[in-house]
């Protein structure tokens, strides 16, 4: 592992377990053969550690090293308690007792075949001189034939079928590469003190109080074999284990603490002091989730067209408005982000339960919700987009409704005395979530003008433009928020004119992708969510194509027609002449394909990516059939559907006449396919 990588495991775990009294390191080590007083080490021994030094840590200088050994630089020593535990274990007594201790535990290792922990046999507990170097590269001694003298060892001749493990006490040299050379090995013991050397102990000793118990597996030469490591490491285990029998840590007695009796106000995000607009949707809000029991919304919209945003503004303003009402926020982007909102939520709030290690984090924070006396309590569950990790769906999606059974919809928590406000871009989640109350669902549309214009002077903070260039500004990005955001970040990181931006913009469809694929930093938006405008959409792109590949196929369709009125019977045509079976399970009958063509647009609708009028014609975002076209370029297909776009147009316009030649033009986009070469660049 190295140093470095367990001094940050160390660190993190002090950070999740602020009280932890002590850390064993426990594992194989490479040992010196001779101790400092003379005493024979053997492999299976077990080393514990008096003292850790960084055998590595120093300047190497022209012919030779020096080591940094300075107060400043050594590492220290253990603590009194375990000072104590390892001058009683020294003595006659513990020594006896540790060693009963460690052959009775390592039986119970042995006795499990699959940990094939046996002793190797001394016939290959080789030790040669010091000097004698291994003669192959990987294979051990006896297939290249190390015949150096090897060096008598007393201890072997005396029991040479199953030696017991002895328990040595003295430093320990870490660093961070393996210790294979002899000659070294010995220059550094003799200057050291040293019996052993590995590499991890120096990385968490000066985290924790620390105590390093390591067998020994080689002789830390060039003839190591990993033969022995499997009986090392269970020899170390059991001492581990007879060691802490020993070990009573003392409790010290502290101030009593207060726990917060809440309310708590457990929200990721400062408040937004450039938000603007969406009076109606915020009034909506206030009015339904302060006059129904128990109630559940829902907000869903294309994804950046600000939902985050308006929840955050509600909750600052719930928070203020209701100083006695709790609001806590979950991450809902993956079962993980889920199950870590829950966690802070037990943290911050004191959970009761929480230090019991056996306790299920989203069962316990879910039943302390419910109680009676925690009081009124809104919970923020952000970007609930993917379905699967709230519900199990059926391997037939049309054969039955998703069941909460294995997902994470059953810990959301169910009391008069709370609210759940969810925000989504797939409507069909928001439905299941507010349990089938489709009034409950609110669809965010994109600003209207006056917010748009708002939003980029706050954004652009103090730069100069005109209202002309604003209002062009918000137009081309289609009063998008997230859109607008970033072009605003765009601008004044680069400190450019809103006019040079608007040449780029209008350049070409590929400097519009360029610009909206530009990822910007901001405090407001969560992390781990993408902040590009084009990332964001691929994100729902992928979720889309993981339920329905035909609605990924539908949507990289479309985005070779004009975006407006594309007509139902292009999708229809396409559905019905595609080639592959749709589910997989043989040809479907018209009917079958006709259900499942609904289900893929409505999908699509769901996310907002499209819109359907009463004249079943469908319309598509602009800046979203950007984006599809740089997807289906990135993944290779756009040959295939341009072909099956005017596969398309050709079947439904088989004859030349003007009137279907002009009508197949204005749906192809004014001559829109000739342009595909520009699309793939």
């Amino acid at each position: 592992m190295g140093k470095a990588s367990a001094a940050i495991v160390a660190n993190n775990c002090r950070t999740s377990f602020p009280n932890i009294k002590l850390a064993l390191v426990v594992g194989v080590c490479g040992v010196v053969p001779y101790g400092p007083a003379g005493e024979e080490i053997i492999l299976g021994d077990v080393v514990i550690s008096d003292g850790v030094i960084q055998y590595d840590l120093g300047r190497r200088l022209p012919g030779r090293f020096e080591r940094k050994d300075t107060l400043l630089d050594s590492l220290g020593r253990p603590n009194i308690e375990i000072r104590g535990l390892l001058a009683k274990l020294k003595g006659l007594r513990g020594r006896k007792q540790l060693g009963a201790a460690i052959s009775t535990y390592l039986g119970v290792l042995q006795n499990e075949p699959l940990l094939a922990a046996e002793y190797p046999g001394a016939v290959h507990d080789r030790l040669f001189e010091a000097t004698y170097r291994h003669v192959g590269d990987q294979e051990p001694c006896q297939q290249v034939g190390c015949d150096g003298n090897p060096v008598p060892r007393r201890r072997l001749h005396h029991d040479k079928d199953d030696p017991r493990p002895a328990v040595h006490f003295g430093l320990i040299a870490s660093g961070d590469s393996v210790m294979k050379s002899g000659e070294d090995r010995d220059a550094i013991a003799l200057r050291e003190g040293a019996i052993a050397f590995e590499m991890e102990g120096a990385g968490v000793w000066d985290t924790f109080p620390c105590v390093v118990i390591k067998g020994a597996c080689d002789y830390a030469d060039s003839h190591t074999s990993k033969s022995w490591q499997r009986y090392a490491a269970a020899t170390a285990a059991a001492c581990m284990k007879a060691f802490l029998s020993h070990w009573v840590p003392s409790v010290l007695a502290g101030p009593t603490q207060t726990l917060p009796a809440g309310p708590y106000f457990v929200v990721p995000y400062p408040k937004n002091e450039t938000f603007v607009g969406r009076d109606a949707i915020l009034k909506k809000l206030q009015e339904r989730l302060s006059t129904s029991s128990q109630p559940r919304i829902a907000l869903f919209g294309l994804g950046g067209i600000g939902k985050t945003q308006i929840v955050t503004a509600y909750a600052y303003w719930l928070h203020e408005t209701y100083p006695e009402m709790s609001v806590f926020w979950v991450h809902a982007s993956s079962a993980e982000r889920f199950r870590q909102a829950y966690a802070t939520i037990a943290r911050e709030c004191h959970v009761p339960g929480l230090d019991d290690p056996e306790a299920d984090i989203l069962a316990l924070v879910k039943a302390w919700l419910e109680r009676t006396h925690q009081g009124r309590w809104l919970m923020v569950v952000d970007n609930a987009d993917d379905k699967q990790v709230f519900y199990t769906l059926p391997e037939d999606e049309g054969g039955s409704s998703p069941s909460q059974d294995g997902g994470i919809a059953r810990f959301l928590p169910e009391s008069p005395h709370g609210s759940i406000l969810v925000t989504t871009r797939d409507r069909q989640v928001g439905v299941l979530l507010t349990k089938g109350r489709t009034r409950a669902v609110e669809e965010i549309c994109k600003m209207d003008k006056r917010e748009s214009d708002q939003l980029v002077r706050a954004t652009l903070d103090g730069l100069e433009v005109t209202v002309d260039e604003i209002s062009l500004l918000t137009s081309r990005l289609e009063y998008l928020p997230l859109a607008l955001v970033q072009a605003a970040a765009y601008i004044r990181m680069n400190v450019m004119a809103v006019s040079r931006y608007l040449q780029l913009l209008d350049k070409s469809d590929h400097h519009g992708l360029e610009l909206l694929s530009k990822e910007f930093d901001t405090i407001r938006r969560d992390s781990g969510t993408p902040q590009a405008v084009a990332a964001t959409w691929i994100l729902s792109f992928k979720h889309i194509e993981k339920r329905s590949k035909l609605a990924g196929e539908f949507l990289s369709l479309m985005s070779f027609f004009d975006r407006q009125a594309i007509p139902k019977e292009f999708i229809s045509c396409y559905c019905h002449r595609r080639q592959e079976p749709i589910d997989g399970d043989g040809e479907l009958e018209s009917q079958q394909k006709d259900i499942q063509l609904e289900e893929a647009l409505g999908l699509l609708k769901a996310f907002s990516f499209i819109s359907e009028n009463k004249n079943s014609k469908f319309t598509i975002h602009r800046l979203v059939q950007l984006v599809t076209r740089k997807w289906i370029v990135t993944n290779g297909t756009m040959d295939q559907f341009a072909r099956q776009a005017l596969m398309t147009v050709f079947d439904l316009y088989p004859y030349g006449t003007f009137e279907n030649r002009d009508a197949g033009k204005a749906e192809l986009g004014g001559g829109r396919m000739q342009k595909i070469s520009n699309c793939k660049q």
